[in-house]
């Protein structure tokens, strides 16, 4: 089974931990990837940890876990975004002792989403499931952010907000703005998530995909015709008056 995350060094020696594509419930608890695994694979070594996070979100229980961890480590924990930050990737993102975000780079804020099946009691008890879920996912945003309140975050988690990287800082969800990064590598990984059928991702997707667009030479267009005159309309003929020998020759004939 595939984990969705990856340790690196950086060129320095620096340990890296990379988060790219879904945050799967499915290979977080399966047999073989586990939350005890990352744990193991985070504190294998010691020393500060820059998180690079390129993710459309995924499981709510997989980042708040993996958010718990990353706050419980010894050492400094920077969080660069990459391109794309959404939903439950956002989450882990709050965990970053800092934050930066590159100008051309996304996030997205959104209330907690679940299937249910079942009668009417177990139907609102899913819903208020949801609400203590999400009141969960508030408290991570808000020990980042001194610049909102929990009414105002309970707002833009209603209304599923994208945040520009200038929005983000206004907010306090990040510290620091820094330069363009390429957004290819996360179109791919963002559509992956949608034939996942994700079905917050799509918007996500729309959203990043038109950073830096680039631009498409169009053939020129043929010259317009000249206009077509309307004929001026003509006079009617004036015609004479019959003379009263014309008019004695017409009615009395020999």
């Amino acid at each position: 089974m595939k984990k969705f995350w990856n340790w690196i060094h950086d060129d320095s020696g620096g340990r890296v931990l990379r988060l790219e594509g879904p945050i799967d419930s499915e290979s977080f608890w399966g047999d073989e990837i586990t939350p005890a695994m990352f744990r193991e694979e985070l504190e294998a070594e010691e020393g500060d940890v820059t998180v690079w996070i390129n993710s459309p979100g995924g499981n709510v229980f997989a980042a708040a876990e993996i958010y718990t961890m990353l706050k419980e480590y010894a050492g400094a924990v920077t969080v660069r975004i990459a391109s794309i930050a959404a939903s439950a990737a956002s989450v882990i993102a709050m965990a970053g002792t800092k934050v930066f975000m590159p100008s051309n780079a996304t996030m997205m804020i959104h209330n907690a989403i679940m299937g249910c099946y079942g009668n009417s009691a177990e139907l609102r008890k899913a819903a208020d499931d949801l609400d203590v879920i999400n009141e969960a996912s508030c408290n991570s945003y808000l020990a980042k952010s001194d610049k909102l309140s929990r009414e105002e975050l309970t707002a833009m988690l209603d209304a599923e907000t994208f945040l520009t990287a200038d929005k983000a800082l206004e907010y306090g969800l990040i510290d620091e703005i820094i330069d363009p990064v390429n957004v290819e590598d996360s179109l791919e990984i963002v559509q992956k998530a949608m034939e996942k059928k994700n079905p917050y991702v799509k918007k996500a997707f729309e959203q990043i995909k038109h950073i830096e667009p680039k631009q498409v030479n169009e053939p020129p267009k043929p010259p317009e015709p000249d206009p077509v005159k309307e004929p001026e309309p003509k006079e009617p003929e004036q015609k004479e008056e019959p003379s009263i020998f014309d008019w004695f020759t017409e009615n009395f004939k020999i």
